[in-house]
């Protein structure tokens, strides 16, 4: 009879080993429909273009973390020197069509994708544009990161997650106009939000001197949220982290600054430092009703005792 695990070894089961996926047509496309229902919460008939779109990203994202937590324990274990890279701007782009060749997933994507019945440059154009500055030295920054990863450097890059992207530029009446980029309103697949790292930020206040010793009071004290997003190299297995901060404050801060947008975005200077400090926070949402008080006085619905088959099982038969 075998000895019992010790809890060091029981743990040892918990692995990113035998769980990433093999990265063939058959893998990718039972990916794909498994993110689709379990992961987005829709079936074929409601699903959209932008559903497909973030079911083959999430896909592709499964292949990329595996090597993404590959590469941060090999940097913990060889504790090589790390480079951090700070920029205000790093221009990203589209993630998608750039990790599948550098995972050399890119046949195999668009092979379950056409057997499925979609066209994946259609999905591809779907994504929003990370445009997070205003051009050349954002784009170096995203290019850094790039070369580092694929040169298998233990890189870091630091920024802010701006909440309104470059922007959109329209023609109205033969004229250019341009509108805020809105980038993250549908969310971003790419991205993993680490508030337990959250860190206070002070702006502004006064040095004074105590007893004790030069102390900074009077301060403003914003909340910084990391956004970690994973750097592929092309290739070699080398996935570095580029953390971009989200800031929080007060709520009516917030709400000022969302309402003098429109007219904040026609002088670029003042349009750029609103971004920086656009902050927010979320108000608690309560109910003074029961779900019952809602179903009987409200939706007028009664409880159904109908008992819908697990999705291994045949669906109900419609008796209309």
């Amino acid at each position: 009879m075998s000895s019992p695990l010790s809890d060091h070894e029981k743990r040892k089961q918990i692995s990113v080993r035998g769980i990433a996926g093999l990265g063939d047509v058959v893998e990718i496309k039972k990916s794909f429909n498994r993110h689709l229902h379990f992961t987005l919460v829709k079936d074929r008939n409601v699903a959209t273009p932008r559903d497909y779109y973030f079911a083959l990203a999430h896909t592709v994202r499964d292949h990329l973390v595996g090597r993404w937590i590959r590469t941060q324990q090999y940097y913990y274990e060889k504790d090589p020197k790390r480079i951090h890279y700070l920029s205000l701007e790093f221009y990203m782009g589209r993630t998608l069509q750039n990790t599948m060749i550098n995972l050399g997933l890119q046949n195999a994507c668009d092979e379950a994708i056409y057997q499925l019945g979609l066209d994946i440059e259609e999905l591809e154009e779907i994504e929003e544009d990370a445009g997070l500055g205003n051009g050349g030295l954002g784009r170096l920054a995203a290019c850094f990161l790039d070369s580092m990863a694929s040169l298998g450097l233990a890189a870091y890059g630091y920024g802010i997650r701006y909440e309104f992207g470059i922007f959109n530029q329209k023609i109205s009446n033969g004229w250019q106009v341009e509108e805020a980029d809105d980038w993250l309103r549908y969310g971003n697949p790419w991205e993993k939000a680490r508030p337990e790292y959250m860190l206070p930020v002070h702006f502004y206040g006064r040095v004074e001197q105590t007893a004790g010793g030069v102390k900074w009071v009077d301060t403003q004290v914003v909340l910084a949220m990391p956004y970690d997003t994973p750097v592929p190299g092309f290739k070699n297995n080398t996935v570095n982290t580029m953390r971009l901060f989200k800031v929080f404050a007060d709520y009516e801060a917030y709400i000022t600054c969302q309402d003098r947008v429109n007219e904040l975005y026609k002088n670029p200077k003042e349009w750029t430092r609103t971004v920086i400090r656009n902050i927010a926070a979320s108000g608690k949402f309560s109910s003074d009703r029961t779900i019952s008080e809602y179903a009987r006085d409200i939706w007028g619905v009664e409880p159904s005792d109908v008992k819908i088959p697990p999705p291994n099982e045949p669906p109900v038969e419609s008796h209309k």
